[in-house]
């Protein structure tokens, strides 16, 4: 018989009834329930709500480590209850990946800010209040042309927005949402701003960026286990990109599929070789994080910046994505396994 390593809840958000019929077999993760279960490690489904919470603070208090999957904004809903209690059963000795406070320094739109002077790094600019957005970001809009406004925290496209002024029409702007079925708009700028104004009262801050004109050459996910690279998605997105005259819904307007790679695919290996030994060392030392504490599964989103000097592909980090990163490749679960029996054989709670 196997001997157990250690016990493991993996935690997503469900109504009563998922959380009473979930088991390793029957959900999107049945994968990694497999691959931990191989490593002799203990995995139970952990579905989590607001109504069951009780209930979920009680089942992750009785093992060693929970894997976390749940979005920053979901269906009305977000994390606030669930971090709190995340961070309790943390404080109680349970390893937990992503806990909240590593989320809050890596998976927000700050993170853009603050690692802006990485190899990743563009003109990036964080305003901490109405008023600062209101005094700076018209300069910047006219001075560079079209730029990406996007909130502290959200998924999905919610709260991205593409700006542009119309030089035309005195005091008016063209924005576009990143959340999928979004029109172009054109609306005076006071009001877009007056939009903005809650996304500072629930996260804080917003950050701007340049609009990236590669965008059309596709978005590159790189997924990472800790501090190395897992695998890679490439996708053809229509995020930012205005739809065509058949509207929104129409197939034109889909993004293309996400293009699962290998760690060592050929085309990607300078980006694998950027982000293992400069820009994730990098993320580390900026934001106080040992190697312990970074994710289990994260990615990095980039576009692709203007080419190099021979020609090369540069990137731009546009997003961090910690708090739900799924789906992932087809390697990916074994390598979240083996570190998830790296960090219970080095975390073990006492008896």
């Amino acid at each position: 018989m196997t001997k157990i390593v250690g016990k493991v809840a993996l935690l997503w958000r469900g109504d009563r009834e998922a959380r009473a019929t979930a088991t390793p077999a029957n959900n999107r993760y049945h994968q990694l329930f497999q691959e931990l279960t191989a490593r002799g490690i203990h995995a139970e489904p952990a579905v989590y709500s607001e109504e069951a919470e009780d209930e979920v603070r009680a089942q992750l208090l009785g093992v060693d480590g929970a894997l976390v999957w749940v979005n920053p904004q979901d269906g009305g809903r977000n994390r606030h209850r669930l971090d709190a209690m995340l961070r309790d059963v943390a404080s109680q000795g349970v390893w937990v990946s992503a806990h909240p406070d590593v989320i809050l320094k890596m998976g927000t739109k700050e993170v853009l800010h603050r690692t802006r002077h990485l190899g990743w790094g563009t003109d990036t600019h964080l305003y901490r209040s109405p008023e600062e957005l209101e005094a700076e970001f018209p300069r910047r809009l006219r001075s560079d042309g079209p730029r990406v406004l996007k909130r502290n925290r959200g998924n999905g496209g919610q709260g991205t927005w593409k700006v542009e002024l119309l030089p035309e029409q005195n005091g008016m702007v063209r924005v576009l949402e990143a959340r999928k079925g979004s029109l172009p708009e054109e609306v005076p700028f006071a009001d877009f701003l007056e939009r903005c104004d809650a996304y500072f009262a629930e996260d804080g801050c917003v950050v701007d960026q340049p609009f990236q004109p590669r965008l059309s050459d596709g978005m590159i996910r790189c997924y990472m286990s800790a501090d190395k690279v897992v695998g890679f998605g490439h996708q053809f997105i229509k995020a930012l990109i205005p739809p065509p005259p058949e509207g929104p819904d129409s197939p034109a307007a889909q993004p293309g599929p996400r293009i699962m790679r290998p760690a060592s695919a050929p085309q990607f290996q300078r980006l694998r070789t950027l982000m293992e030994t400069d820009w994730t060392p990098g993320l580390m030392r900026t934001l106080g994080l040992m190697r312990e504490k970074l994710p289990i599964i994260w990615d990095a989103d980039f576009l692709y910046g203007p080419h190099g000097p021979d020609g090369e592909d540069t990137y731009v980090l546009c997003e961090i994505n910690v708090s739900s990163v799924f789906a992932i490749p087809d390697q990916a679960p074994a390598e979240i396994a083996r570190l998830a029996e790296e960090r219970l054989r080095s975390s073990a709670r006492p008896a």
